[in-house]
C-alpha cells in the first residue's frame, strides 16, 4: 500500500519556516519521496507498517497548518494518471525489496 502526505503548513515566518523544514526532512528520512510540492508518498508492505508511519507522523505534526494522510492500495496508486507539460517524467516504482525498518 501507499501511504500519501498533503500538507499546507504556513512559512510567514522564520518559526513556521523552521516547523515546515523539519516536517519535510522527518518525511525525508521516513522514506517518503515528494511527488509534487507539499505531496509526498510513501511504500509500505503493510497496514502494519503503514500504521507506524501515520504515528510517526502524528508525532512530527507542526504547530500551525494542516497535514492530511491517507492510504492507497498498490492497485490504486497504479491506476493513478499522470499528465506532464512538455517535460515526462518516469512514475514512481514498488520498491525492489521489503524495507525492515
Amino acid at each position: 500500500m501507499w501511504l500519501i502526505a498533503l500538507f499546507d503548513l504556513p512559512t510567514d515566518t522564520p518559526e513556521a519556516r523552521r516547523a515546515y523544514t523539519s516536517f519535510r526532512k522527518q518525511l525525508l528520512k521516513s522514506g517518503f519521496k515528494m511527488l509534487q510540492y507539499s505531496v509526498y508518498a510513501r511504500y509500505c508492505p503493510s497496514e502494519e507498517k503503514a500504521k507506524v508511519h501515520h504515528n510517526r507522523i502524528q508525532r512530527v505534526l507542526p504547530p500551525d497548518g494542516e497535514v492530511r494522510v491517507m492510504s492507497l492500495t498498490d492497485a490504486q496508486f497504479a491506476k493513478m494518471k499522470i499528465f506532464h507539460g512538455k517535460t515526462r517524467g518516469a512514475p514512481e516504482r514498488v520498491p525492489d525489496q521489503i524495507e525492515m525498518f
